[in-house]
């Protein structure tokens, strides 16, 4: 859902990204009905979507890897070290993006995205956090999807927002 939510609101935003979605799970399942449904209720199509693993070279590759949770974080980390400065929880990147002064439109996304994880601590990387963590509707009744739906509906526009501010080439 996050991916196919950003992809619209940098394309909005008149944002140029390549924009994938992967998982830590093994990968060529469908989006689950109930997500499918949501975003579809959004005007977003997720019916040809197919689940992918994670692996070293799509993060080696990316400017900015987002997870919903710390725990994925983790996992990005653990891939590759060297991740450090440009893999955030959304939350996390959204709340500390928006903490600090705007970018000027020419300061490049990496050295913006170093600014936000500078501060950074090794607790914030650990545990469970309510404050970075998307809670995962799966498994769960329709109104979570609903929930999840619209918290990264908002977080994704939002995110577009500060991007936007950067030099994204």
């Amino acid at each position: 859902m996050a991916a196919a939510l950003l992809r619209r609101y940098l394309d909005e935003a008149g944002v140029t990204a390549t924009i994938g979605s992967a998982g830590l799970l093994p990968g060529g399942a469908s989006a689950v009905a109930e997500a499918t449904a949501e975003l579809a209720a959004r005007d977003l199509d997720l019916t040809g979507h197919r689940s992918r693993q994670l692996d070293a070279a799509q993060i080696t590759t990316a400017t900015l890897v987002i997870g919903m949770t710390r725990e994925h974080v983790r996992e990005v980390l653990v891939l590759d070290p060297n991740a450090r400065d440009r893999a955030f929880t959304l939350k996390e990147l959204v709340r500390r993006g928006e903490a600090v002064t705007p970018p000027a439109p020419e300061v490049p996304v990496a050295s913006w995205l170093a600014t936000l994880a500078a501060s950074r601590t090794r607790d914030d990387l650990l545990g469970w956090s309510a404050t970075d963590d998307v809670a995962d509707p799966v498994g769960g009744p329709r109104r979570g999807f609903r929930r999840a739906a619209a918290e990264l509906d908002d977080l994704t526009q939002r995110l577009a927002t500060l991007l936007a501010r950067t030099d994204t080439t």
